[in-house]
């Protein structure tokens, strides 16, 4: 089993790759290509539960690919850090795509093997022992992002898209240069071999600060944050859910993975993260503060959690460390639910613009139920897995003395529920504007007629036709029938939330496995010798 169950590791990659492009082969099988993604993120799903199992007692796996020699196969390593990552992202693809489905977004034809070729990009990235090909899979994620916003971002426009594709390959080329500069420097690109060699060479050490600079725009910290906020909020609500658990997700995972190993918790530079993290933590939340719509505010708040996460690099110390991955993992699924029970309510009335709305607490009690347990928990507040998190992160500066860190965690923690607080009032509160059920009637008689023909047109062939709504569909689009938020928009938020919740009640669990993996970003010789095949 130790032998064998190494060497399926490639699987996490080839599978999503070979399925997604049997997804576009069967062109005009739209259940067909439901059930291949479905099926490929479930069995993903299940495998990451087995290496999350098999990695919680510090044990690590590795397969040189190819079974070339040492320093010439691509190793794949897997840890409690990266299992982890994995199983939550897994996750939040899975509700993001039963969100797509649930509004018809997934029957465009390349929807589901874009967001396979996408997964298959981050299981690369998160099991790579490789900077070189660090950079490889990120591409690969990459890639078919650029197919989902094009698709799925009307409100994005060539402004938008060239924003967002601009940045990124700016970064991407930043990140080859700073690989090619480490290998010059250094030798090699292969971490175990990097393993300490910037806390010895200053050549290397600012080589890996080019590779982390690079990977920070991508991560979306501040000062490079500003293509972010421009770009999340303008595609569909599925898409932003997506990437919001997984783009700027794998960019901090590579983040505590290279200075882990090719700086190896070098503490020179710890004051550096820290002033960074703090600045990103309040830049994010007084951004949100000033916002009109659901989602902007959301993309803020991403911003600003970004900055609790980093904390950890910036401590680098047992219990710092395991209240950022645990913060990490909190995050993912808590902004994919806001996300996501948020974009039920666009996607049914048609507008995030907060003062547009109002009275969904009354009309849509099951959405406020769930947005109020995710939004109690990014804000912190116990029972919730927030609570949690940010106690153990303040705990954690507070054991190193940053007083002044701990101090804006705190403030930065109470501006972001009075900015929860400001979507809960403008849009569960308060009086129901009267023209809220003609709006919508109005948003929804112009999408059944034109959102969905052009979705199914991707999906088939131009000359397709919406087949006759459904009776329930039919009187709503009479006006004979209230508009309201259908339960399969809800159900992957609520899902969601749920997970948040058992995070919070079930807390010693996960906070054991992400004291497992800070175990092994602090002492990280098991993983050089699991490479080395020592």
């Amino acid at each position: 089993m130790s032998q064998t169950l190494p060497a399926l590791l490639p699987l996490l990659v080839a599978v999503p790759l070979l399925l997604g492009a049997l997804g576009v082969a069967v062109r005009k099988k739209r259940l067909i290509r439901h059930v291949l993604s479905l099926g490929t993120l479930l069995g993903m799903f299940g495998f990451a539960i087995a290496l999350v199992v098999i990695t919680s007692d510090g044990t690590i796996l590795a397969h040189q690919v190819g079974l070339w020699d040492q320093g010439i196969a691509i190793p794949f390593v897997v840890d409690s850090l990266s299992a982890l990552v994995l199983m939550v992202m897994t996750v939040l693809a899975i509700a993001s795509v039963l969100f797509a489905m649930a509004t018809h977004e997934a029957r465009a034809r390349f929807f589901h093997p874009f967001v396979l070729i996408l997964m298959a990009g981050v299981s690369g990235a998160l099991m790579t022992g490789d900077i070189f090909n660090l950079f490889v899979f990120i591409e690969v994620m990459l890639l078919p992002s650029y197919g989902l916003l094009a698709m799925m971002g009307a409100k994005l426009g060539a402004h938008g898209a060239r924003i967002y594709v601009s940045v990124n390959l700016m970064a991407s080329t930043l990140l080859l240069v700073g690989i090619a500069l480490v290998y010059a420097t250094a030798g090699t690109v292969n971490l175990a071999e990097l393993h300490g060699a910037a806390k010895e060479d200053p050549a290397v050490a600012l080589a890996g600060g080019v590779v982390l600079t690079a990977i920070s725009i991508k991560a979306a910290v501040v000062p490079v944050h500003g293509w972010l906020t421009r770009t999340y909020p303008m595609t569909s609500p599925a898409v932003t859910a997506l990437f919001s658990g997984i783009h700027t997700k794998v960019a901090i995972y590579a983040i505590y993975r290279i200075y882990s190993l090719l700086f190896d918790g070098d503490e020179r530079f710890l004051w550096v993260a820290l002033v960074i993290t703090s600045v990103t933590m309040v830049v994010g939340v007084l951004g949100a503060v000033g916002e009109k719509t659901t989602r902007s505010i959301l993309v803020f708040h991403m911003i600003s959690q970004i900055g609790y996460i980093l904390i950890g690099v910036g401590l680098f110390t047992m219990l710092g460390l395991t209240a950022a991955i645990f913060y990490l993992l909190h995050h993912m699924i808590v902004k994919a639910s806001l996300f996501l029970s948020t974009g039920a309510i666009e996607e049914t009335y048609g507008t995030g613009e907060i003062d547009k709305l109002g009275g969904m607490l009354k009309r849509e009690p099951l959405i406020a139920v769930t947005f109020m347990v995710a939004a109690l928990s990014l804000a912190g507040l116990p029972p919730f897995s927030g609570f949690v998190a940010k106690f153990a992160i303040i705990q954690a500066t507070l054991a190193e003395s940053h007083y002044a860190v701990a101090a804006v965690a705190v403030v930065v923690s109470i501006f972001t529920l009075l900015s929860m607080l400001k979507i809960w009032t403008g849009v569960f509160m308060g009086a129901e504007p009267d023209d809220l059920q003609e709006r919508a009637l109005t948003y929804q008689q112009r999408m059944h007629g034109k959102r969905y023909l052009r979705v199914e047109a991707q999906a088939e062939t131009p000359t397709l036709t919406v087949g006759p709504p459904t009776a329930t569909t039919s009187a709503v689009l009479a006006g004979k029938q209230a508009v309201k938020v259908p339960l399969k928009l809800i159900m992957p938020g609520i899902l969601l939330a749920c997970i948040t919740l058992f995070f919070g009640l079930g807390a010693e669990l996960l906070m054991g496995w992400s004291a497992t993996a800070a175990e092994n970003l602090l002492n990280p010789m098991d993983y050089v010798r699991a490479v080395n095949g020592a």
